[in-house]
């Protein structure tokens, strides 16, 4: 089994925003989207150049801030 652990930190997100965030990082591990290209899929904020919506299951929210 593979664990994958991703810390974000933020004021406010998007509805999937994290999901999508972490899909996409998944896809940068298997090659598929170099460090590169994560970068220019993060600075387009173009949702369609990102890698798919990683799935709610195994997702864990820590806790909010105020």
């Amino acid at each position: 089994m593979i664990e994958i652990i991703i810390e974000v930190h933020g004021t406010a997100f998007l509805r999937k925003r994290v999901r999508i965030l972490a899909g996409t990082l998944v896809y940068a591990g298997r090659r598929r989207f170099s460090a590169a290209d994560v970068s220019a899929i993060l600075a387009s904020r173009d949702r369609r150049r990102a890698g798919p919506t990683a799935p709610a299951h195994g997702l864990t929210w820590v806790r909010v801030d105020d």
